[in-house]
């Protein structure tokens, strides 16, 4: 209990404050970006934005992400992915503190200073009394040097009283109260950060494998590999020495452009927190993945146990419980998705849930096969893929995809029902959802052509083949799929994202240097070994995250970061086929994050994005 006579000597100095001279009292949180349960990881990227130039901090992210690059190639997120607020066993955001606690904080830890340079070498007493609902909570305090600063956690939302004391009278008070905003991340493998593991596989120059023979007989011997003592590809010593992600089953990455906008609004203005919840997943479409049940893209423990949309929405209620109901007609719109027929959504009472202020959303490539459409670009006519379906299910060419494009209009508006029905969105604020667009992937930097014939880039299999007519085809393709999306955007009045496509011209999937003297780094060409030696590089020396002109992963660029592969024993069962060692080497070059942007891609995407969010929580009184 605190002492009456205390309580009435901090009111009396408080309220005398006004006539007195006051020292500034400088404060920001400890760590603005919550998801980080290190607030040094945080700490590390605000300082980075610290130093940035006026020109660098037209494109924050993609700035930052270039420093770091240039300090470890192999990637800055290989020592944090382990140390977010993501529990993967219980499928929730309950990894920092007790269930709940991280979506409902009760405090945000702030660092209280001073500057004055006339008190910097005196004595300060500095005392925090709360404010609001914990008003009678016991006041704080600190005496310490008046050059260190102090921390002290400050009740949420209520705030705080902060005052410091020189040889004891008041020299200065603020008040403390933190702006928490909750950012939800959803979506497909764009969204997810696919291509771009937060600890991406090293190989060694010791050893090299074989895969066999291509399904023409070609033979795929001296390809790099993984160190280690495992003896058969796909086995389990080998499996457990691959890639690396905060989230398996999704390839969520640290990478992903939605975390590292909400990252750069965190680390921009400190004082505001950021409560950050992604449950995006590489392969996910509106219905499968979002609204309805979905494993993931990789066999790997615990995948998600709910759509997204109900993930969400059961993570809103923090702790406490949120009610699955059933949904006959509601989401099909009538028969016109019926997919969405009967089906069970999760939604937190309004009165529980918390209020979502952003959602960063990247969805629609997948309903429509975009995946399939690179497919059909890349894969030789006679190929045996071609007659499997491509690794991505049944090749798809430009009509095709065209022709799935009207149901998903309706998709996205049943998705838009979803938001403002179970995930609370008012509809007079849809504008808080932030839909983005795809960048372009085979233009070139004259924004009209594309990518030439060549397998550079992608030699990795003897299949691979970019095809310019049909690479041209799908950017067609491509350019009506942008469209719908941005009229689906406009029809449920979602901010629409785009700024990012025209950067990425230029910077597609053929672009490189195989010439001597280029930088090794925009190296297209794959390392093989040759009678004992590696050519045209030892595979240790790939960097992953190096800084390069070409912002997507090509198939050869996947090999040497995800090098995904799964146990011999599934892709017998699942793909049916005689020999599935020339199939792993499919799936290390595509399922690895072929076709997806890179780390750098990301942060351009980010940029934007971020630039989009910070006009909507301006609007909105957040900023």
């Amino acid at each position: 209990m605190t002492p009456p006579r205390l309580l009435l000597l901090v009111a009396a100095l408080v309220s005398t404050l006004s006539s007195a001279g006051a020292t500034e009292i400088d404060w920001r949180l400890e760590n603005p970006f919550r998801l980080f349960a290190d607030a040094r990881l945080t700490e590390r990227h605000r300082q980075l934005f610290a130093k940035l130039s006026d020109a660098e901090r037209l494109q924050p992210v993609l700035s930052i992400e270039r420093r770091l690059a240039s300090q470890d190639g192999r990637g800055w997120a290989r020592s944090a992915f382990t140390k977010t607020c993501w529990s993967g066993k219980a499928n929730s955001y309950s990894g920092c503190g007790s269930a709940g606690d991280y979506i409902f904080p009760k405090s945000h830890r702030v660092i209280v200073e001073t500057r004055d340079v006339e008190v910097l070498a005196r004595r300060c007493s500095w005392l925090m009394t709360p404010a609001g609902a914990r008003r009678n909570q016991k006041p704080v305090k600190i005496v310490a040097p008046c050059h260190e600063p102090q921390t002290f956690d400050i009740p949420y939302p209520g705030g705080a009283e902060v005052a410091l004391f020189v040889d004891g009278q008041m020299a200065g008070r603020t008040t403390i109260r933190v702006k928490d905003i909750f950012i939800v991340g959803l979506g497909d493998s764009f969204a997810s950060g696919e291509g771009n593991p937060d600890v991406a596989t090293a190989f060694t120059d010791n050893r090299d494998v074989s895969y066999g023979e291509s399904p023409d007989g070609m033979a795929l011997d001296g390809y790099p590999t993984r160190p280690g003592t495992w003896d058969k590809i796909g086995d389990s010593s080998f499996l457990d020495n691959g890639a690396q992600w905060w989230n398996a089953p999704c390839h969520r990455s640290l990478y992903s452009y939605q975390l590292r906008a909400a990252l750069e609004l965190a680390i921009e203005q400190p004082q505001r927190a950021i409560t950050f919840v992604s449950f995006a997943c590489a392969g996910a479409e509106i219905t499968t993945g979002l609204m309805l049940q979905y494993k993931g893209t990789e066999w790997a423990p615990h995948p998600p146990d709910r759509p997204q949309v109900s993930a969400v929405a059961r993570t809103q209620c923090g702790g406490q419980t949120a009610e699955e109901k059933k949904y006959q007609f509601t989401y099909s719109l009538n028969g016109k998705v019926p997919a969405l027929n009967d089906i069970f959504v999760i939604t937190c009472d309004r009165e529980k849930a918390r209020k979502i202020d952003l959602v960063m959303l990247s969805i629609g490539g997948n309903d429509v096969g975009f995946a399939r459409l690179v497919a059909n670009a890349m894969l030789d006519d006679q190929g045996v893929l071609r007659d499997l379906g491509g690794w991505m299910g049944r090749v798809f060419d430009a009509k095709q995809a065209e022709a799935a494009m009207p149901e998903l209009s309706f998709r996205y508006k049943a998705l838009a029902r979803a938001l403002r029905a179970n995930l609370h969105i008012p509809d007079r604020e849809m504008d808080r959802v932030l839909l983005t667009a795809y960048p372009v992937m085979s233009v070139l930097e004259d924004g009209r052509n594309v990518c030439p014939n060549g397998r550079e880039g992608m030699t990795v299999f003897p299949e691979f083949n970019l095809s310019r007519a049909r690479s041209a085809d799908g950017e067609k393709a491509a350019l009506k799929l942008y469209k719908a999306m941005k009229q689906a955007a406009a029809d449920n009045r979602w901010s629409f994202v785009d700024a990012h496509r025209r950067a990425f011209a230029g910077h597609g999937v053929c672009i490189g240097a195989s010439f001597e003297g280029s930088d090794p780094a925009d190296d297209l060409r794959f390392p093989r070994r040759v009678a004992g030696a590696w050519v045209p590089f030892p595979p240790s020396q790939y960097e992953p995250y190096a800084p390069r002109r070409r912002w997507f992963r090509t198939p050869n660029d996947a090999y040497l970061t995800g090098h995904y592969h799964i146990g011999t024993a599934v892709a017998k069962r699942v793909l049916r086929l005689a020999s599935v060692s020339w199939f792993q080497l499919v799936l290390a070059a595509t399922y690895s994050g072929a076709f997806h942007p890179t780390a750098e891609g990301q942060a351009v995407i980010a940029d934007a994005v971020a630039a989009r969010a910070r006009e909507v929580l301006a609007k909105y009184g957040s900023d």
